[in-house]
């Protein structure tokens, strides 16, 4: 491991040992005054203004700028309940979890695979692990480039009961799980280079994963998406949607189309709470290819 990777993970480790000692809402005031440090140093938010401008172009730099105090904040705040992790899942029934909306549509998906998609919205992986109460569940991620930060947080993802999947392993362990009745969770809402297709987001052509809608369209599982709305006092409300409907069979370009649906889903509850979204990444990074006049 390198010098800096040590460094960085021993004083990762460090913050979010005293973050784990502190009660819970006392460290979600902690964690928004990290968020305030981090935006007054400058980090990514050349960024995130420029993404809040892209997307709402008739909100004042005023409104723009409010929203990205309260991101923020909300970073700090999803970044301190690492430390945390299995012990939110495993809370009291309205302690962490104040409702849950829809969760007919994940009863009727139980004992079979199923593919669970949102995006970096709030405390996504909190309510994630949560919803592995119901049936077995892994995640798929992407590998930090620091290995000793990326096995601490594992460590808490695998606490907290969940399963993991690489991204970098390409998809058999994506295909076994979804066999064996699992449910696998997905984030498909940033920049996905070449190897996305574009579809619209907040009226801009955006590279989008396509993995998640390729992968349901081939086992014939469903898309179910889930958003987590946090309430003033630290707690979240999750709401499910219906499964995504599938394209018609006739249509030559489906998995597009369900990219499009499951994206038009995300900018809808971003528009909702836009403070809760992920800002700080270039979302439109990738141009879509010119085309002959």
């Amino acid at each position: 491991m390198k010098a800096s990777h040590r460094m960085e993970t021993l004083l990762a480790r460090g913050m979010l040992a005293a973050m784990g000692a502190l009660p819970w809402r006392g460290s979600l005031a902690a964690g928004a005054c990290l968020g305030d440090l981090t935006r007054a140093l400058g980090i990514r938010r050349r960024v995130a203004r420029e993404n809040l401008a892209r997307a709402f172009p008739l909100k004042s730099a005023a409104e723009r700028e409010q929203i990205l105090v309260g991101h923020y904040r909300e970073l700090g705040r999803v970044a301190v309940e690492y430390a945390r992790l299995d012990r939110l899942v495993r809370a009291a029934a309205g302690e962490v979890v104040a409702s849950a909306t829809g969760i007919e549509h994940l009863e009727a998906a139980r004992g079979r695979g199923a593919i669970l998609l949102s995006g970096h919205f709030s405390n996504f992986e909190v309510v994630g692990a949560w919803l592995g109460r119901l049936n077995p569940l892994d995640f798929v991620v992407r590998p930090l480039s620091n290995p000793g930060v990326e096995a601490w947080i594992a460590a808490r993802r695998r606490a907290a009961g969940v399963g993991l999947i690489s991204a970098d392993d390409g998809l058999r362990g994506i295909f076994q799980s979804l066999r064996a009745g699992r449910w696998v969770a997905f984030l498909a809402d940033q920049d996905a280079r070449a190897a996305g297709v574009f579809v619209p987001f907040f009226g801009h052509p955006a590279s989008t994963p396509v993995g998640p809608a390729r992968i349901a369209l081939k086992l014939g599982v469903p898309i179910l998406m889930g958003f987590v709305l946090r309430r003033d006092d630290g707690r979240f409300d999750l709401e499910v949607d219906p499964p995504l409907p599938v394209p018609d069979g006739r249509d030559p370009d489906a998995a597009r189309t369900l990219t499009a649906l499951h994206t038009a889903r995300l900018e809808e509850r971003v528009r909702r709470r836009p403070e809760l979204w992920f800002w700080l990444h270039r979302r439109w990074k990738t141009a879509p290819p010119a085309t002959d006049e």
